[in-house]
């Protein structure tokens, strides 16, 4: 497996782009990329020539975390302005708009049948679950603090909710926290199950492996990639490679692989049998905030893709293979 640098946009955003997803391709048009930028606004790129297909304005902060609807109809964006808008990716009409108390969301995401919009509660240590029909709130999943106070964590921010990931059948959610641990969430019965250890820094971002409804790979501060048997609550390998933070990971469409985008400024692909860097790409400049891989679908669509996205206000796209 490799990946082969295809295309870079400089100066895609005015400010740091902070987040990037696909949109899943519909029977009108194949899939877009999905960014969202301190510079206040959201940006839709083609999938091949990065030509800008779109510009989303309506919030008044910057963009921290974007998520597309399975349909590929619908996304989210969620500002520090405190509001995720949904919207429909076509016409950019505003849907609904979901507000949320100052830096309560982090991250978010759909769930893969697309009928829950799971959001990382930032500081109210949660994971708040919004019916997408509705766009009613449904849930709120607490996560529960450790217990005895750790001499560092007096105010309790250790659950500061920063990274959310459901697991490919829908009945799982995986929440990481500022603390470093990850709390597992059986979603029928809004229930905790139990906490995965094994990071000490925050975990900024998670993804299940989309062939083992099992298996979940994290993101953390501690430089480290860690592979989990999520239901197990075992700890199946610990990768390093990055010199600083690594604050994204993706898993490729096959499960062969996963990518990983770091404060050190670079993206890496890791082999996943070998659980070893294979190759590291030096596209950016500074912190490689998002790494995402395209779906798979859509018309004539063969090539593997992979999207960067960085501090340096620039996108990049690999081929992968």
């Amino acid at each position: 497996m490799k990946l082969a640098g295809l295309k870079s946009v400089p100066d895609a955003h005015d400010e740091s782009i902070w987040a990037a997803t696909w949109v899943p391709a519909t029977d009108a048009r194949p899939a877009l990329l999905l960014t969202g930028s301190l510079d206040e606004t959201v940006r839709l790129w083609s999938p091949d020539e990065l030509v800008p297909a779109g510009t989303n304005t309506g919030h008044c902060l910057g963009v921290v975390s974007v998520a597309a609807h399975p349909s590929g109809v619908i996304a989210a964006s969620a500002s520090l302005d405190s509001f995720v808008r949904v919207f429909d990716v076509d016409t950019n009409a505003t849907l609904s708009t979901l507000e949320a108390p100052p830096s309560e969301v982090w991250n978010m995401q759909f769930d893969p049948k697309g009928t829950v919009l799971a959001v990382a509660g930032g500081g109210s240590a949660s994971v708040k679950l919004w019916d997408t029909a509705t766009w009613q709130l449904i849930a709120t999943l607490a996560v529960p603090r450790p217990e005895g106070p750790k001499p560092s964590d007096k105010s309790g921010s250790g659950k500061f909710v920063l990274s959310v990931a459901w697991s490919p059948d829908g009945r799982r959610l995986a929440c990481g926290s500022m603390d470093g641990t990850i709390s597992v969430f059986d979603v029928s019965r809004a229930k905790f199950l139990h906490n995965l250890e094994g990071h000490f820094m925050p975990v900024r971002s998670l993804v299940f492996s989309p062939i083992d409804a099992r298996v979940l790979f994290s993101a953390s501060d501690d430089g480290h990639v860690h592979m989990y048997d999520s239901e197990g609550k075992s700890l199946i390998g610990a990768m390093s490679g990055h010199a600083s933070w690594v604050l994204s990971v993706d898993a490729s469409p096959d499960g062969a692989a996963i990518a990983t985008g770091s404060s050190d400024r670079t993206v890496r692909l890791w082999d996943l049998n070998m659980r070893a860097a294979v190759q590291t790409m030096s596209n950016h400049s500074d912190q490689v905030w998002g790494v995402a891989f395209r779906p798979p679908g859509g018309t004539g669509v063969r090539a593997g893709r992979l999207a960067s996205v960085s501090d340096d206000k620039s996108i990049s796209l690999y081929d992968y293979s």
